[in-house]
């Protein structure tokens, strides 16, 4: 099969509108998590979120192409923009080779517009729902932002719309991965967008249990993976996206690669619709077969980017299984939580944790899990506490798990580095 090579990464986050921002806001530590903007959240129990800032909607694409986008949808088309300005000049590539897989938001009605559907209904029936204007329909469809994704890489190819909640932008890696190593696809991009941070979400994942109601008034001290206080995930929105292409197309056209792809797993743990299974469950079958496809060994990886959502139950279910896959070197790995700084962008989760591990294996710094102040004695692994910690990092394994169980894993591992085989292999 084909060698995979990542040559573009582009990110909206709630630490910065580009990449680099983001990365550097991640080296360094710092929270992106404040008081919710998207609404009045003054009576709700939780009033924080991880939230873009500051976002030029131009960066998105001509003001044509933006006019049907929601605003998840328009933080897709700048990041995958950006990823496509990273990767240099891809368009010798044909618009039939290359393809997108773009894991999306849930498009749903705004409160307000309930409010309004709820008043027309009652002052002069259904006829009057018909005068909705069609854009907002359209701006609720997830295959719009994926539209614009294919839009901005002139694509012709491959399209994947996938919709598997916090597992999405892994899974749509993943799947651009398969497209190449099968021949389908000389170029993906790759990645996924979200902003669940509107009233309807903000109450659904509250009587669920889900975020953390403690911490409105020190928002960024409140996802807190791994630490024995943590009571909850944080909501948080953005997209990040990654060009993806085949080894010898990249190497031929002298672009920069980022990183290889060298595997890629996905499993359903068949448990529970929100909980993680505390024995490990799919989770460890996935990391397996990411970790077989790559070619190393346990002691091959040096980072995992942990999914880390800050929930009691995930958390350990996670540690389990990092301790289960690993054995023995699982307590010389790194292992550190982004959301502890961005909170859970959901669909675009995983995305996050790329731009984590290829800044690490870049730079030699991994990234911390910021307030990480009380150990759980049952997580025992090195989390990287609050501050980076200088690392060279040969490979990374990234993880991201979500509601009703999907699992998916990848490997990427620095260019260049090719693990020898061993005298048993060469012998064969």
């Amino acid at each position: 099969m084909s060698r995979v090579a990542i040559t573009g990464i582009g990110a909206v986050t709630p630490l910065g509108n580009d990449a680099p921002t983001t990365w550097q806001a991640l080296a360094e530590g710092r929270s992106g998590v404040g008081p919710l903007r998207t609404f009045d959240a003054s009576t709700m129990p939780v009033r924080i979120a991880g939230q873009v800032r500051d976002f030029a909607p131009d960066t998105a694409g001509p003001a044509r192409e933006r006019r049907h986008l929601s605003r998840a949808a328009l933080f897709a088309a700048a990041a995958a923009r950006e990823a496509l300005r990273d990767a240099g000049e891809w368009e010798a590539t044909g618009p039939y080779r290359r393809g997108v897989a773009v894991a999306g938001t849930v498009g749903r009605p705004e409160l307000q517009e309930l409010v309004d559907m709820s008043h027309q209904l009652e002052s002069s029936g259904c006829r009057d729902l018909y005068r909705q204007a069609p854009v907002d329909v359209l701006r609720r469809n997830q295959n719009l932002g994926t539209r614009a994704v294919a839009g901005a890489a002139g694509a012709r190819g491959p399209m994947l719309s996938l919709s598997t909640a916090c597992a999405g932008a892994a899974h749509a890696i993943g799947e651009a991965y398969r497209a190449i190593q099968d021949g389908d696809a000389a170029l993906m991009v790759a990645g996924g967008f979200d902003a669940l941070t509107t009233w309807m979400d903000v109450v659904g994942f509250s009587l669920l249990g889900a975020l953390t109601d403690r911490w409105n008034d020190r928002p960024e001290r409140a996802s807190r993976p791994f630490d024995a206080d943590r009571s909850g995930f944080v909501l948080g929105e953005g997209a990040v996206f990654a060009v993806l292409e085949g080894w010898d197309t990249a190497v031929a056209r002298g672009a920069r690669i980022h990183a290889e792809l060298v595997g890629y797993g996905s499993t359903l743990n068949a448990y529970r619709i929100t909980d993680s299974p505390p024995d490990g469950g799919g989770a460890i079958a996935a990391m397996r077969d990411a970790l077989a496809e790559s070619g190393l060994g346990p002691d091959g990886i040096d980072y995992v980017v942990a999914h880390g959502t800050s929930t009691p139950g995930n958390d350990l279910s996670e540690t389990v299984a990092i301790k289960e896959v690993f054995r023995e070197h699982a307590h010389d790995l790194l292992v550190s939580s982004p959301k502890s700084m961005t909170g859970h962008l959901t669909s675009a989760a995983a995305g996050v944790n790329l731009v984590a591990a290829l800044g690490a294996i870049r730079e030699g710094v991994v990234p911390p899990t910021v307030n990480l102040d009380h150990p759980d004695p049952r997580l025992d692994l090195d989390y990287v506490p609050n501050r980076a910690r200088a690392r060279q990092v040969r490979a990374a394994l990234v993880n991201a798990f979500a509601f009703g169980g999907t699992n998916a894993c990848f490997v990427v591992r620095a260019p260049g580095h090719e693990p020898q085989p061993s005298p048993a292999q060469e012998e064969s």
